[in-house]
């Protein structure tokens, strides 16, 4: 019998070595573009081999590799490489993919499961929020909000935690219009009054609808962001004044707050600055 140990088919000798050394390259590769992502006026390949803390012409090599594939390319006049648009395509495919509603189910059963309540989602359109997706209460006596019914953003609590979040100058476009329409007797509707409210929303996290979109209801609502920390969407959670009295809107906001907060970092999206 012979001494020569047999190989796997297939395999060929020191391809654990090779398969590490293949690896290595791939993440420093992979390293590149993320630097050069965060980089959109481009970089030099000095800049880059310092970030990376490898070689220059290990980082000529990689760079020249990506830039044979369209993940990179480089601009004549002044050297500076920058990302191409294969990376691009990449990046897009992802939050094309990215399904708010499809991702959001399962946290919206578990508020639910935990609360006892019924949770909701919902997105902007103009000046109305849109609601998307719900899990219902178990309770006899629960909030149940028919599949894109809309609310006025300032008198529902997905709604007004929409408005604070959303870019100021659009904020401002749409309180510009003077008095918005009450809905109930407690309705925020005067300009000042809401941007007081705004504020307050940012300040603690999640908003608050204390019988504002309906009588004898309390809603808490926290935003979803995208990649640049603006609202995708918003998450909250509803029921009656009697089951969620003042002093749980506290605590249940902060709740709908970190969950909202999951669900952006499953989405890929950006925490809200603390």
């Amino acid at each position: 019998m012979s001494d020569v140990k047999r190989r796997t088919v297939g395999r060929p000798a020191n391809s654990a070595k090779a398969g590490g050394g293949h690896s290595q390259s791939l993440v420093r590769g992979l390293n590149l573009l993320e630097y050069l992502a965060s980089s959109p006026e481009g970089l030099a390949l000095s800049a880059l081999a310092e970030m990376a803390d490898l070689a220059p012409s290990t980082t000529h090599r990689l760079l020249q590799a990506l830039q044979s594939q369209g993940f990179v390319t480089q601009e004549n006049e002044q050297g500076l490489w920058r990302i191409d648009v294969k990376t691009f395509r990449i990046g897009n495919s992802f939050l094309e993919a990215r399904d708010v509603v499809a991702t959001s189910r399962p946290f919206l059963r578990r508020l639910t499961a935990e609360t006892g309540e019924t949770a909701n989602l919902g997105i902007r359109d103009a000046d109305t929020a849109v609601f998307l997706a719900q899990h219902e209460s178990p309770q006899m006596m629960r909030m149940i909000t028919r599949l894109g019914s809309r609310a006025p953003l300032h008198a529902s609590g997905v709604g007004k935690a929409l408005l604070a979040w959303m870019p100021e100058d659009e904020r401002a476009q749409l309180l510009a219009k003077g008095e918005l329409p009450r809905v109930t007797e407690n309705t925020l509707y005067q300009p000042d009054t809401l941007l007081d409210e705004m504020q307050r929303i940012r300040d603690q996290g999640f908003a608050c609808d204390r019988e504002e979109h309906a009588i004898g209801l309390h809603c808490v609502a926290a935003c979803v962001n995208d990649e640049h920390g603006m609202p995708l969407a918003a998450i909250s959670v509803s029921g009656p004044v009697a089951r969620i009295p003042e002093a749980r809107l506290l605590e249940l906001g902060a709740l709908v707050r970190r969950v909202a907060d999951e669900i952006t970092l499953q989405l890929g999206g950006q925490l809200p600055a603390s």
